[in-house]
């Protein structure tokens, strides 16, 4: 079942009196459970694109599908909706509230749902045991490794359990060793729980994680192939 339907996006942005084609009519489709890694050089269209299917921003010509919705017919009420319902962000900054704990940080996107005060703790404290933080929950960000830190932000990711996480760069502020720690935990939630993951990355070993690698160029896609796996 298709989860993402791109159909001849494109994106114009106006500056001044010349009009940047950051996207120049893309076209995918991503199946439910994929794992995807989505590359290119910077200027390549790769991160509009990812606002595009995070519901951040609306393409200029084209349609997107999330799950059959076509976003484009959506207000900016129902696209935060969507977004906290459907799809679970991971940033390479972490995007963590730093006088916050992390159980609190995980709990953020059930406060925006209105979902009990106990619900919301007990479903955080999973959701942190899940990436192998169980007893972190009252550390705040300061006190946490860059890689503790990105699991949490997983953790924040999974609470609302969205069918879909996107991932940007989450691996660009950690050392080797730790960046395979995380990728691990992708590939585990992919595989066990199905869930869709669609990452942008510009590093070959990470994006090889994957099961398939979107290549963009000059706001095209030049190449769209499936890992094989030794």
């Amino acid at each position: 079942m298709a989860i993402v339907e791109a159909k001849d996006i494109s994106k114009i942005y106006r500056l001044g009196d010349i009009d940047l084609k950051a996207l120049r009519g893309v076209s995918l489709t991503i199946e439910k459970g994929e794992f995807v890694a989505v590359m290119g050089p910077s200027g390549s269209g790769k991160s509009t694109f990812m606002n595009i299917l995070g519901c951040l921003d609306k393409p200029t010509s084209g349609r997107y599908l999330l799950e059959n919705v076509d976003i484009g017919d959506l207000e900016r009420d129902e696209l935060a909706t969507i977004r906290n319902k459907k799809i679970g962000f991971v940033f390479q900054g972490f995007n963590l509230l730093p006088r916050t704990s992390a159980v609190e940080n995980v709990e953020l996107p059930m406060l925006y749902d209105g979902v009990p005060a106990k619900e919301r703790r007990d479903k955080s404290l999973e959701a942190l045991k899940d990436v192998g933080l169980e007893g972190r929950g009252d550390h705040h960000p300061n006190q946490l490794s860059g890689g503790q830190q990105q699991r949490v932000a997983i953790a924040r990711a999974l609470v609302n359990n969205a069918p879909i996480i996107l991932a940007d760069e989450p691996t660009g502020n950690l050392d080797t060793k730790t960046s395979a720690e995380i990728m691990e935990i992708f590939v585990r939630l992919n595989t066990q729980s199905n869930i869709t993951i669609i990452l942008v990355t510009h590093e070959n070993d990470i994006a090889a994680y994957s099961r398939r690698i979107i290549k963009f160029l000059d706001g095209r896609i030049i190449s769209d192939e499936k890992v094989v796996k030794s």
